[in-house]
């Protein structure tokens, strides 16, 4: 009976030399650029990712992305970008860095300011509605009763003597209803305040990650939208957005809607001000 290693003991080291053997993120990235015939430049016009983030990630040096969550956005966009295919690259990534960050949950106090004004246009819109319902029904009810009572006030004005008593005329009747002329304007009816900007992202077409802050800087929210779901963020003067997967999202800023070409799993970085919207 020899002695020695086992076939099975000798696999760990050829699984290692495997691992040595298949080439690095930024190395994959770098050989699929090359192969299409692609320099450094043309992937970041398409990706719109910096070219020294593009270098920095050929050189398997994630720092510059400035986090986990925007190094995998930016590794499935180049390798698209590349033609080669991101999930083996995020696999290795994940395994590489602890695995899948989980989404991180709205502020509360951003859910508060969300809230109150979502509240406020509807209850001031039905005010407004009824205020509209309630003089068309006055101006009904007087022409109803002015048929009748017209020819008596006329008499009654012509033969009176004159007194201390105010007269009840036809023109204080007509005139009466006259007076309130307000009608719903844009600020009243729109959900958006005029004074403040007003950002709803809408994952329309698939899940996708968000980062969204305000114009301090503050963090409102840093996460992961399923598919149908929407998240509404609003500030006085700058919303700051990061769209992990732009394709998949809608946009509604002020009350009116983003018509964007957003490529499938590119990474946008978009700022939003008050009055009409404006890509910053």
């Amino acid at each position: 009976m020899s002695i020695g290693n086992s076939p099975e003991d000798e696999r760990p080291f050829e699984d290692a030399r495997e691992e040595e053997a298949r080439p690095s993120i930024g190395r994959a990235l770098r050989q699929a650029r090359i192969d299409a015939g692609l320099t450094v430049d043309d992937v970041s016009t398409a990706t719109r990712v910096r070219i020294a983030i593009v270098r920095a990630i050929e050189a398997d040096d994630f720092t510059p992305c400035g986090g986990d969550v925007y190094a995998r956005g930016h590794i499935r966009t180049i390798a698209k970008a590349v033609h080669l295919d991101p999930v083996p690259l995020l696999e290795r990534f994940d395994g590489a860095h602890g695995g899948r960050p989980a989404p991180t949950p709205a502020a509360p106090l951003f859910e508060a300011e969300r809230i109150r004004p979502e509240r406020r246009g509807p209850n001031w819109t039905a005010a407004m509605v009824a205020a509209i319902v309630a003089v068309v029904a006055f101006v009904g009810f007087t022409a109803f009763k002015g048929g009748d009572d017209g020819n008596d006030a006329v008499q009654v004005a012509e033969g009176a003597t004159p007194s201390t008593s105010k007269p009840v005329s036809p023109t204080a009747k007509s005139g009466k209803p006259v007076v309130p002329k307000s009608e719903p304007s844009d600020s009243a009816i729109a959900a958006a305040p005029q004074d403040k900007v007003t950002v709803r992202v809408s994952a329309a077409d698939g899940r996708s990650w968000i980062s969204a802050k305000d114009h301090n800087g503050r963090m409102l929210f840093d996460g992961l939208l399923d598919k149908g779901q929407s998240k509404t963020f609003q500030d006085s003067s700058k919303i700051n957005l990061i769209l992990g997967d732009a394709g998949a999202i809608q946009l509604y800023v002020n009350g009116k809607k983003i018509e964007d070409t957003f490529q499938p799993g590119a990474v946008e970085r978009l700022t939003y001000t008050k009055g009409d919207p404006a890509v910053g």
